[in-house]
């Protein structure tokens, strides 16, 4: 085994051959990346020694914390038996065929099947020809037009970036695509204006309707959404939102589909998103919290609707990846998901470090520079304000973002910045001690960068 390189040679190595997705990569090779080099429970550790707290469990998906050996132990048993085979061609493998069925008992009653894919980007891909194809099967094949919301994220794809309604990613590539339309966010803060956030849920659920209406509804496949926005910042729909959506979708035969990338797998204190907001979609993409990101693999829950249509009515789906179902990556996420039922972690997060979660995240709001402070399961996001009585933003919210999470990583914490939004999306595995460290760096970081705004 040859000797790990040092932290500065790493750096010199990334920097010559290693593009990062996100990246300003003129910006980053000045900087020299941050070497990741180990992870225990909650916590991260670099190159240098030091010790992080992962307040965004990775990419909001490692969910069981660092460090559990024994999904190294699932992995390389499975790697001993056998480390890869494909299902095309009528073939399947056991870790593919159990994690099938053990994703579909906690989906809800209207999911008895699931797809594979490697991520979330190539589920929302997945989805989007699996409904096209879905419609004209049943004799509506002008139904090919999805609705998306505007700062909702579904990957970085061709089809996942022109659904996502992110202006920064239209603007590189020719994006969006034909067949995509966008409509409003239900972000109250930023948009509500003099709306209770009761009434902006309303109106903003109605531009579903009013889009169907411009585009006609024969034209209409899909919408889709995040129960809860991640990406965008942890937007948390009014609670009028989600009901008037389900209803638009169903008096106007349009596939409701719930982006569960994020929401999936206890995050929420619900196995899915969908379920804590009461609705029953008919596509569901799922990855992260699927595996808790030990190895890569995603999926889409086909309810018996679509599904019941693909098989006895499509024929072939002329579709898929060389990796769907990977028996290693399987294995994985069947422990993964072993671990997380033992353990009650979905029970946990919706009974205990949840709600913990939610009262001590909850206590930044009497900062004079947090507009709100707000949280479901344990996703969380603080609104910066210039002004928090009258909702004023700072003229430059990704520099003041910035600032306040660079702060608490030199402090020990991670956080992300979206723009003026700070979000928090903590292992599953938190104890309330952990919780109360995250608040103190996180109320540190802000008196820091308060204090330098009002100077």
């Amino acid at each position: 085994m040859t000797d790990t390189p040092s932290r500065s040679n790493l750096a010199a190595l990334d920097a010559a051959h290693h593009l990062h997705p996100f990246a300003d990569m003129r910006k980053l090779n000045a900087e020299g990346a941050r070497v990741i080099q180990r992870g225990e429970g909650v916590y991260i550790f670099d190159a240098e020694g030091r010790k992080y707290l992962d307040g965004f469990a990775g990419l909001w998906c490692v969910n069981i914390g660092y460090g559990r050996t024994e999904i190294a132990d699932a992995v390389l048993r499975q790697m001993n038996e056998l480390p890869y085979y494909n299902t095309f061609f009528g073939t399947t493998t056991t870790p593919a065929t159990l994690l099938a069925e053990k994703v579909c008992a906690h989906a809800g009653p209207q999911f008895n099947h699931v797809f594979f894919t490697n991520s979330g980007s190539e589920a929302n891909d997945t989805w989007f020809r699996m409904a096209r194809v879905y419609w004209g099967a049943v004799g509506k094949p002008t139904k090919k037009t999805i609705i998306a919301r505007k700062n909702g994220y579904h990957g970085s794809t061709v089809a996942g970036a022109s659904m996502s309604g992110m202006k920064y990613m239209h603007e590189q590539g020719d994006l969006p695509i034909a067949g995509i339309a966008h409509i409003g966010q239900p972000y109250w803060y930023a948009e509500g204006g003099d709306l209770s956030p009761e009434e902006f849920g309303l109106k903003v659920a109605r531009e579903l309707e009013e889009k169907i209406d411009e585009l006609g509804e024969d034209n209409v496949a899909a919408f889709i959404a995040e129960p809860l926005q991640g990406a965008g910042g942890v937007i948390i729909p009014p609670s009028t939102y989600w009901p008037e959506i389900a209803r638009i979708c169903k008096a106007r035969n349009i596939l409701l589909v719930s982006d569960e990338v994020i929401c999936g797998f206890g995050r929420l204190g619900s196995w899915f998103g969908h379920q804590h907001f009461g609705v029953g979609p008919d596509l569901a993409p799922i990855a992260k919290g699927l595996s808790s990101g030990y190895l890569p693999i995603g999926g889409v829950l086909v309810s018996d609707r679509i599904a019941d249509v693909l098989i006895n009515e499509v024929g072939e789906f002329n579709h898929g990846f060389t990796y769907s179902g990977h028996p290693v990556c399987a294995a994985a996420a069947l422990e993964n998901l072993r671990i997380i039922e033992e353990e009650r972690l979905v029970e946990r997060v919706r009974d205990d470090i949840g709600p913990y979660f939610a009262k001590a995240w909850g206590s930044l709001a009497d900062h004079d520079m947090v507009g709100e402070a707000v949280s479901i399961g344990l996703m969380g996001a603080l609104q910066l304000a210039a002004d928090k009585s009258t909702r004023r933003r700072f003229e430059k919210p990704d520099a003041i973002g910035s600032a306040v999470r660079n702060h608490a990583l030199a402090n020990g914490l991670v956080l992300r910045a979206t723009g003026d939004r700070m979000l928090a999306s903590p292992p599953l595995v938190i104890s309330h001690e952990e919780v109360d460290t995250m608040v103190r760096i996180a109320r540190q970081a802000l008196d820091v960068v308060w204090a330098d705004v009002r100077s």
